[in-house]
C-alpha cells in the first residue's frame, strides 16, 4: 500500500473482496485500486501499533491497529484505524477476501 502497488494488491486480494471504510461505505477491490492508481488513495506509512490473529479452520481473520499517514480524497491526516481483514483458503493459496476499517 505504501509503494502503491496496486499490481501486487491485486493479486493478494480475492476477486470479490470488498473494504469497508470508516463511513460504512463498503467498495469493490476493483474500484479501490482504481482509486488508488488515480491517486485518490495515498499511503505514506503505516505504523502499527498492536496485531492479533485468529484462525480457524480455512480462515483467519486478522486484527491491526494502526496509524495510517494517509491522503484520501485530497485530505492528509494521519488515521488511527482498526483494520479488520478476513482470509480464506483455497488449495494452499491464502487470499483477502474483506477489510473492515474503524477508528480506534
Amino acid at each position: 500500500m505504501n509503494e502503491g502497488d496496486t499490481e501486487a494488491l491485486d493479486a493478494m486480494l480475492d476477486d470479490g473482496f470488498t473494504l469497508t471504510h470508516m463511513t460504512g461505505y463498503v467498495q469493490p477491490k476493483t474500484e479501490w485500486l482504481s482509486q488508488m492508481r488515480d491517486g485518490r488513495f495515498v499511503y505514506h506509512a503505516i505504523d502499527e501499533k498492536n496485531t492479533a490473529l485468529d484462525i480457524e479452520g480455512d480462515t483467519v481473520r486478522l486484527v491491526t491497529r494502526t496509524v495510517t499517514d494517509a491522503t484520501v480524497y485530497g485530505t492528509r491526516a494521519n488515521w488511527r484505524l482498526q483494520l479488520t481483514t478476513d482470509y480464506a483458503r483455497t488449495g494452499n493459496t491464502w487470499a483477502m477476501i474483506r477489510t473492515v476499517a474503524t477508528t480506534w
